[in-house]
């Protein structure tokens, strides 16, 4: 446990509820935009290129920037990174409220991105600091179950903001929730330290930051250039290229530092459990976003959900699995976290997979109720865990580096996840329809259906992400619903396959215990008033 000059012991379980206050803020603001798409379009006079970027803008800082943020919290201490972070989304999502035009909204995201990279790996560092191994696993379920209801709580929280306000108010929910948390931070969470100097590895920080920027971007930008030229010599290809030589060199420039401090100890990659579940982070985050994104899609433009009805209808997984995740994190402490990991993967997998299968053109909210609750089991039992088993043998000083590394793996997937399945399903659109016309138009003459197939296809590549909530009537609506469905049940299944992908990797979960390699948690001493000032 901490310990405190001023032999003042601070509660864990009130930090627990701080820390996980503002990791809230930032995994929700990953997925509420989506379901405010259309009226962000229609109010801002923006493009949907101009919408997507209000959503990459925030996820490409945030994947880049994770990695180092977490190495600073190890220099110089937790909590200022924290708090610097949560002030800093705070008053970009007022900024964001109050944006006149697309491109002040996309400048804003990118500033709350930096926001939520600077404060959300020192929420696992902090908590494994207070929180000796044998008692994460509990505090870990708090913190999985905020990460799973924020996940799948943004369409709900954000379709009923849009309904009785605006698109602004999913950003201005945001200020007075981080104006507690800053408050709370101050009051509750002590200046933890390691007692030890660090350095900061600044080519470390360059070349790998440049590294993530070109592949994530090239992920995020590709099935718009259609994976091939962007502009003159430079396409997605070259980015993907320039990305894996930028990558080998920041590990080579890594290895020649792992004597002193490097910005990813390579020593934690000796931990096997926490090897593995950065792979199987990265899958959950491939299949939860793989997932969601085209039911949201199919919610909106397939059954003419409102926002609001839209969200709802998601809402029982996220309930489920707030109460199933601290009792999976108290479960993992007692008997290990690998069998409830690999059950809880596999029910998400089952729940979401059956919800893609019973999905029809004329379905009712109420037929998603038992998959919802299936996967909502699943996703309770999943990030309490597999955060444990990922984190119970990380040392103190290396807290940072590991929180900032593990947050990183699970936004590249996220990335993954929603490039891939979002050409994915552009793909099988286009097939969707072209199939559809020929068979529910097959009476109009040759150079009619030639016109629907071309209309459709123009509209599968300019972007069916965006719901209106509205359902198209006559020959084109059924075109549409039916060619919608038809691609969404293959597109669906590829998530599905990662996370049972997931589930089959914890078979490989080492059960054995391992002492931490570095400085126990006793000897983390808080700062005296002097050095805590500030």
């Amino acid at each position: 446990m901490v310990t405190s000059s001023r032999q003042r012991s601070p509660n864990p379980w009130a930090i627990l509820i701080v820390v996980s206050l503002g990791f809230f803020m930032t995994l929700l603001d990953l997925t509420i935009v989506n379901i405010a798409i259309p009226n962000m379009i229609t109010k801002l006079h923006a493009s949907l290129d101009d919408i997507l970027w209000v959503i990459n803008a925030y996820a490409l800082v945030l994947a880049v920037l994770l990695i180092t943020a977490g190495r600073l919290g190890d220099l110089i201490g937790q909590r200022r990174m924290f708090f610097a972070g949560v002030a800093l989304f705070t008053v970009a999502s007022a900024a964001c409220g109050v944006a006149p035009s697309p491109g002040y909204l996309i400048a804003f995201r990118a500033v709350q991105g930096i926001g939520a990279a600077v404060l959300m790996p020192q929420t696992l560092a902090i908590l494994t600091m207070v929180f000796p191994p044998e008692r994460r696993g509990a505090a870990f379920g708090v913190w999985g179950a905020v990460a799973g209801v924020a996940t799948v709580a943004g369409p709900t929280l954000g379709g009923l903001l849009v309904s009785a306000f605006d698109w602004r108010y999913i950003f201005y929910i945001n200020v007075p929730v981080g104006i507690l948390v800053l408050i709370l931070t101050v009051l509750l969470i002590p200046d933890l330290r390691t007692g030890r100097r660090h350095s900061f590895d600044i080519s470390g920080v360059v070349v790998g930051s440049l590294a993530l920027l070109a592949i994530c971007y090239a992920l995020v930008e590709g099935q718009k250039y259609n994976w091939g030229t962007i502009t003159g010599f430079i396409s997605i290809p070259l980015l993907f290229g320039v990305g894996a030589v930028l990558l080998g060199l920041f590990l080579y420039l890594q290895a020649k530092r792992q004597d002193g401090e490097p910005l990813v100890p390579f020593s934690l990659f000796k931990d096997r459990n926490y090897s593995l579940m950065n792979l199987v982070v990265c899958f959950i985050a491939i299949g939860m976003l793989g997932i969601f994104l085209p039911f949201t899609i199919y919610l909106q433009s397939v059954l003419g959900f409102a926002a609001l009805k839209a969200g709802l209808t998601m809402a029982p997984a996220s309930l489920v699995s707030m109460f199933v995740a601290p009792v999976a994190g108290r479960m993992s402490d007692r008997f290990g976290g690998k069998y409830i990991l690999m059950v809880g993967l596999l029910l998400f997998a089952v729940g979401m997979g059956a919800i893609a299968l019973i999905a029809q053109t004329d379905s009712a909210w109420y037929d998603f109720l038992a998959p919802e609750f299936v996967a909502g089991i699943g996703i309770g039992c999943t990030f309490a865990p597999m955060t444990t088993v990922a984190m119970r043998n990380v040392s103190p000083m290396m807290a940072g580096a590991a929180s900032g590394f593990f947050n990183t793996t699970r936004q590249i997937g996220t990335v993954i996840g929603t490039a891939g399945v979002g050409a994915l399903l552009q793909n099988r659109l286009i097939a969707g329809f072209t199939s559809q016309v020929q068979q529910r138009a097959g009476h109009l003459p040759a150079a009619a259906r030639d016109k629907l197939v071309a209309g459709f296809q123009a509209a599968a590549k300019g972007g069916l992400e965006v719901g209106s909530g509205q359902r198209t009537s006559g020959l084109a609506g059924e075109i549409f619903t039916h060619g919608f469905l038809q691609a969404m049940r293959p597109t669906v299944l590829v998530p599905v396959l990662f996370l049972v992908a997931g589930s089959v990797s914890c078979l490989f979960i080492s059960t054995r215990p391992q002492p931490p390699d570095g400085q126990p948690a006793a000897e983390i001493s808080e700062p005296s008033t002097a050095a805590t000032a500030g």
